[in-house]
Formats: C-alpha cells, structure tokens, sequence
C-alpha cells in the first residue's frame, strides 16, 4: 500500500529499533486521537531513550544546584550571592546554567522574591530577611540537554499566610503531577491546578506557563494551568515538559518591570508563590526528572 511505513526500518525517533518494535503502535495510537480532533504531539516532541538518559543526568545536576541553594540560603545572602552559588556548582559539574544570556538575561538563575511572579534577576541590593518567600528557578545545560526546576524557601519565619501560600503553590503542582499519565491531557493537569488554587482562595497566572524541554531550553507546547479537563495536548510517552504554575495571593493580573524588561510582578503587590518540577510521561505513568 502507497505510504504505508516500512516496519524493519529504523524508527524516526533515532533509536535504532525498528519502525514495528518501537514508535509503530504509538504513532497509530495517536493517529486515532488525532482523527477525532485531538491536538498531538509531533514527533520532535517526543523524546528517544537515549535523550531521556541525557535529560536525566542534566536534571540530576539541576537538583544538585537547588540542594547546594537549600543548604546555604539564611538571612542576610543577597540573591547575588546565590546566582554565585548557581554558576559555581553548576560548572564544577561540568554544565552551564541555562539562563546565563538566554535572551539578553544577565545572571545564571533567577530570584523572585515576595511579590515577584519570576524572573527576578540577582542583585548585591536584595538583601534576604526575615520573613521573605524566595523562588529560586534554575535551569541547566549539559552535553546539549536540558533541565529545569524551581523551588520556594521561607527566610526565618514568615507569616503564617504567606506560609499558607507557599504550602498550596507546592500542592497545586502534586495536584497537577497527579493527572499525568499516557493518553491523557495537559488540560486535566491545567485543571487539577487551578481547581486546588481557586479552593483556596488564590488565582492562578494565565499569561505565564511552562514549556517543553529537553533538547532546547523551550520548547513546544505552550503549558497553561488554567484549561479544563480533556483539552489542550494529548500526554504521550516520551514527552517531557514543566509543571510550574505561579500562584497569587491576589489576583492574577501582573506586570513587568520597565527597567529591565525581565522581572515580572503582582499588579496588587500582593506575595506570588511558584514550583516547578520538569516532568517525562511514560508508558506507565509519569516520572520527576528534575524538583
């Protein structure tokens, strides 16, 4: 039959398997989604076993920095001293921090501290103290892979709302990561998170979301955290992409800095909260390459 795929060939995915023993049933699989309307992943969104290893090794790095950040930080650093941190250990690895000049961005990582959604850039002015919430989000490049993964720290004690913040901005994600699993769909995750934040009386960020990765910083789709269930991508093995919605004490609407073109804010001044796991759909279920 005329197109119809060689099934001894080597498969499309770089794998060396045959066509028949390796992405054959996943490509027809999602042939039948996609006849009943489904969006899809295309093929280059879909991750080989040899680049999942790479992916692997790049986020286990990316955990190593955010531990080496979790061990230091205490009131008092300025969150130039962390983006020191950052480059530091991510280069004594022998990998380079993704977000060193991405775009014109000056520093290795970013800082987003109290009412900064992301993006904060490091600076020796931000002084840490006490009661502040921080997000630190790092991103690392090794041997053409990448990782990226976020985390909140509280200096000293806070209060106990901006507390409360944090705790459901973290719950929100394991919500999310709760619905990933083959032949699903982004939007149940979307959904799952912005059901948990609306419960608690938080809004959720629609203009910001996460992204695809793993052979490019970003890459497609475009992840939203506030779909509804059974829209947006079909979740496919070999899939890799970050759950990392920003969660607002207040409402969702934000700006960004005119000075720097970067850091972006609450409108109402009010505390923003993000994690942000990078997360690989497998045929079983899903599994956390980078926290």
């Amino acid at each position: 039959m005329k197109n119809t795929p060689d099934r001894s060939a080597p498969c499309w995915c770089g794998s060396k398997k045959p066509y028949g023993l390796c992405h054959l049933p996943t490509d027809e699989r999602i042939a039948a989604y996609r006849r009943r309307g489904a969006l899809v992943p295309s093929r280059k969104m879909l991750k080989n076993e040899a680049q999942i290893q790479g992916i692997r090794e790049s986020a286990r790095i990316n955990v190593a920095v955010l531990d080496e950040v979790a061990q230091r930080i205490r009131e008092g650093v300025t969150t130039q001293d962390i983006d020191r941190w950052v480059y530091e250990k991510t280069t004594a690895m022998g990998a380079v921090p993704a977000p060193l000049h991405y775009e014109g961005f000056p520093k290795s990582v970013c800082t987003s501290v109290n009412d900064q959604v992301c993006h904060g850039i490091p600076s020796q002015d931000v002084v840490l103290r006490e009661g502040d919430i921080l997000n630190v989000d790092c991103s690392t490049l090794y041997r053409g892979y990448y990782s990226d993964s976020s985390r909140m720290f509280i200096i000293g004690k806070t209060s106990a709302e901006k507390k409360r913040l944090v705790d459901v901005a973290r719950e929100c994600v394991m919500k999310g990561l709760e619905q990933i699993k083959p032949w699903g769909f982004l939007g149940d995750m979307g959904q799952a998170v912005h059901d948990h934040a609306r419960k608690n009386g938080y809004s959720v960020v629609r203009e910001i979301g996460g992204h695809g990765i793993g052979l490019a910083f970003h890459e497609d789709p475009w992840v939203s955290y506030v779909t509804s269930r059974g829209t947006d991508m079909l979740l496919v093995p070999g899939f890799v992409f970050t759950i990392e919605p920003m969660i607002n004490m207040g409402t969702e609407d934000i700006y960004i800095d005119a000075d720097n073109d970067w850091t972006i804010y609450t409108e109402d001044g009010l505390p923003s909260a993000q994690w942000e796991i990078q997360v690989l759909v497998t045929p079983e279920g899903h599994e956390v390459l980078a926290y």
